[in-house]
Formats: C-alpha cells, sequence, structure tokens
C-alpha cells in the first residue's frame, strides 16, 4: 500500500511532460521525468519530502529494504521516471471489483540509492467510452472510473460501450539520486591569504 502512495504522490509531483525511456521490465503508457530535490527527511519513520519542479512538495515512504536511505540528505537531486498507467490485458466478464500487485526494486547496498516499483493493478467494471484512435477506454469500476490507454496488443475493436470487462494496467516509478558535484578545492594560495 505504501508504495501505491508513493506511485500516486510522485505522479502529482512531477506533472506531465514526455520521457523516451522506461524503467526496465514495464509495460507502460505515456512517461514523465524530472528532477526532485530533497527539503526534508524523517529517519525514524523513513519518509524523505521532495520538491518537484513546480515547487509542490511530496512525502515518500521509503521501504525497509533500501540499503542506502542512509546517503539520502537534504539537498540530494534524484532523477524520478514515472509511467503512466498502460491497459496489458482486458477480459469480459466479472463482476465489479479490484486488487493490485506490487514489485519494488532497491537498489544494492553501497550503490547510488534509488530503485524502481511496478504495480499491475486490476479492476473489473462497465465500458463507459471508447476511443479507438488514440487507442483509450473509460472504465466505471467500484468505486471510480479510469481512463486508461490501451497497448497496441490489446483488441480493442472486439469492445463495445455497456460491456462489463476486467482490466489489468500497469504503473511504473523509478528512482535514481543525481551525484553532486564536490565543491571545487581551495587553492593553498586562497588559504595563506
Amino acid at each position: 500500500m505504501k508504495t501505491l502512495l508513493s506511485l500516486v504522490a510522485l505522479a502529482a509531483l512531477l506533472g506531465a511532460m514526455q520521457v523516451q525511456a522506461q524503467p526496465k521490465g514495464a509495460a507502460v503508457g505515456a512517461e514523465v521525468e524530472a528532477l526532485v530535490t530533497v527539503v526534508g527527511i524523517d529517519k525514524e519513520k523513513r519518509i524523505v519530502s521532495f520538491r518537484g519542479p513546480r515547487g509542490n512538495v511530496v512525502d515518500m515512504q521509503v521501504p525497509p529494504e533500501a540499503p542506502n536511505f542512509d546517503a539520502v540528505k537534504k539537498g540530494s537531486v534524484f532523477k524520478v521516471k514515472y509511467a503512466e498507467a498502460l491497459a496489458v490485458s482486458i477480459t469480459r466478464g466479472g463482476a465489479p471489483a479490484k486488487g493490485s500487485e506490487q514489485n519494488v526494486t532497491v537498489g544494492k547496498k553501497g550503490a547510488n540509492p534509488g530503485g524502481v516499483a511496478t504495480r499491475t493493478a486490476f479492476v473489473s467494471g462497465r465500458v463507459e467510452a471508447i476511443d479507438m484512435k488514440n487507442r483509450f477506454i473509460s472504465v466505471r469500476g467500484p468505486e471510480r472510473t479510469v481512463a486508461l490507454e490501451v497497448g497496441s496488443d490489446v483488441k480493442l475493436e472486439e469492445l463495445q460501450v455497456g460491456d462489463r470487462i476486467t482490466v489489468a494496467y500497469t504503473q511504473a516509478l523509478a528512482l535514481e539520486m543525481v551525484p553532486q558535484a564536490k565543491p571545487a578545492a581551495k587553492k593553498k594560495a586562497e588559504k595563506k591569504a
């Protein structure tokens, strides 16, 4: 659940900017990439506060299995990639339901702090709208309506508004700390002056 909150929080932090690369192992839609700065750290609760490119601040829970948490300092800059949801499979039938599977990979001990989180969510509901040209579908689930880009391998033309379906969609988030330039060494002459 905390990973899901992190995905949602960082998506809100970043806004909408297109990028070219995607986290490995994830089928994803449009992506957002930005540099975010650490503005606060609660070491006990393992919460890092990031300021995004538009000035908004978001808290992120760092999982206990992240071995390089101690290397994160106030002022650290992270490159963040967030991949928006992409419907990867659609099946007919099913009562309104929801669920998800998550996978978190953290950096190795001593490596640059960062990691990748992917989530595959499942929602059952009724098709509200279909956009064949742009490959989007709107599904009314048990709690809300979701609009999703549909992957090229999904047969969208076989669906109609009103069909009851179950959709699996993925989201991905990758964080990597950007190495900071070390302050230039002062010359001996400056020290003597």
